[in-house]
């Protein structure tokens, strides 16, 4: 009777799996700073840490596996952009762990701006370096540890696509100049094989900055409040946002926790839509994925400038000196950036392609006109967030994005003219590893 009973059991799984394309896992850590006061990332005006929470802060994992076993896994992270040392040193465990490459894992920031410091500053106390030291490795530890538990709860899924739109970004940029703006909302959702809804992803291009340097509050703006909504309407599921090409655009009004509640409430609202929507594409197997890294190049090192700089009034064009004319004393490069770019795609069904650092709106723009069979979404904040990755068009206009921004990461720049031309040049190679005829 024992053995007819595990039989049928068997059976019954069996027809399960076979019924399904994937087998997708989730899982999450809460990474709120365990003590108060903090000190939080984003505006450089902030004069004091962080003494209240408005809501937890989370990194999220999803694991989607196909039929061949081919895997990807996504994590994103609430914060205002990893650092390189944190997200390879979590990449190398995870290889190791899970017998995968480079190319099947990608990390996301929602760049918000009320986020705490992952990464010590020279310019601090040494008791807010050990602080921020330790909450750096805990990050590593939680992200681990999410991912862990996605591994541990595969189970069947089904994964279908769609698009919405929400309307409250705004190009920042000074209005003599073009002002475009991508309202794309991507929306992919994982359902149990009944039906039951499991998780979403969902992306948007907008900077995370409704609340302004003056809020000290720890918050993820309107991308948390996104998640809350949309885990709040469907119970038990994980909500995780994918941050886009939004570098040079902001949320609109913007200045305060109720406005980042309402953004938060649109940007649900257009998932929700998506969400109820029977017309979706459904995405198939296999999955393919790739990882390159491309050297951007700095226009030429300007020493005279640095050495001006060092009698500067302006605090942070002092500090950028300071470290430029060090590094050139002790004969470093300061002149490349060493750029990671990578992609997955889900059949030709749907395809991310994840770019690090502050990615401007123009190359979503332009990705989407290069590959026009593709449902694409360009995310941007991807892996490590090092400085803005302007356009050419950005270049020559000049401005915060393209010029004044690398005084505030401490690096050399502006880019080189050709910045563009080798980002794009290194996603179509990309593009080509992982099946896309353009």
């Amino acid at each position: 009777m024992i053995k007819k009973y595990l039989s049928l059991v068997l059976l019954i799984f069996s027809l399960s799996v076979a019924g399904s394309d994937f087998e997708v896992g989730f899982g999450r850590k809460i990474i709120t700073p365990e003590k108060l006061p903090f000190w939080l990332r984003g505006y450089a005006s902030r004069e004091k840490p962080a003494s209240e929470i408005d809501h937890n802060l989370w990194t999220k994992a999803v694991v989607i596996e196909d039929t061949e076993s081919n895997r990807i896994i996504i994590v994103t992270v609430e914060n205002l952009g990893l650092t390189r040392s944190i997200t390879e040193s979590v990449a190398d465990s995870l290889m190791k762990k899970y017998k995968i490459d480079r190319s099947q894992v990608f990390f996301n920031s929602s760049h918000t701006h009320s986020a705490p410091v992952i990464s010590p500053a020279s310019y601090l106390n040494t008791e807010d370096i050990i602080t921020i030291a330790k909450y750096g490795q805990t990050l590593k530890d939680k992200i681990i540890s999410a991912v862990a538990l996605a591994m541990d709860n595969l189970e069947p899924a089904h994964l279908l696509v769609g698009h919405g739109s929400a309307t409250f970004a705004k190009n920042r940029r000074d209005k003599k100049f073009p002002q475009p703006v991508d309202y794309d909302v991507p929306v992919l959702k994982i359902t149990s094989l009944n039906g039951t809804l499991m998780g979403v992803l969902f992306g948007y291009a907008c900077h995370n900055t409704t609340l302004t340097g003056k809020q000290t509050a720890i918050n993820g703006d309107y991308a948390g409040y996104a998640q809350i909504e949309l885990e709040k309407n469907h119970h038990g599921i994980y909500a995780m946002f994918l941050q886009g090409c939004g570098a040079d655009i902001d949320p609109y009004p913007r200045g305060n926790i109720e406005l980042a509640k309402q953004h938060g409430k649109s940007l649900a609202n257009a998932v929700n839509s998506i969400l109820e929507k029977r017309e979706l594409i459904e995405v198939k197997p296999p999955i393919k994925t790739d990882y390159q890294v491309v050297d951007l190049e700095f226009k030429p090192f300007d020493l005279e400038l640095y050495q001006k700089d060092l009698e500067s009034t302006d605090k942070f064009a002092q500090r950028r000196a300071i470290l430029m004319i060090d590094a050139y004393n002790k004969g470093w490069k300061t002149n490349i950036y060493s750029y990671p770019i990578q992609a997955v795609r889900f059949n030709n069904d749907f395809t991310i392609i994840a770019l690090s650092g502050e990615v401007v709106v123009d190359y979503s723009f332009m990705l989407k006109k290069k590959y026009p069979n593709e449902n694409l979404f360009v995310a941007g904040y991807c892996n490590e967030v090092v400085c803005y990755i302007p356009s050419k068009r950005i270049l020559a206009e000049g401005g915060y994005e393209a010029d004044d921004s690398m005084i505030y990461k401490g690096l050399s720049g502006p880019f080189a003219d050709d910045v563009q031309d080798r980002v794009l040049n290194t996603i179509h190679q990309i593009m080509v590893n992982i099946g896309v005829n353009p």
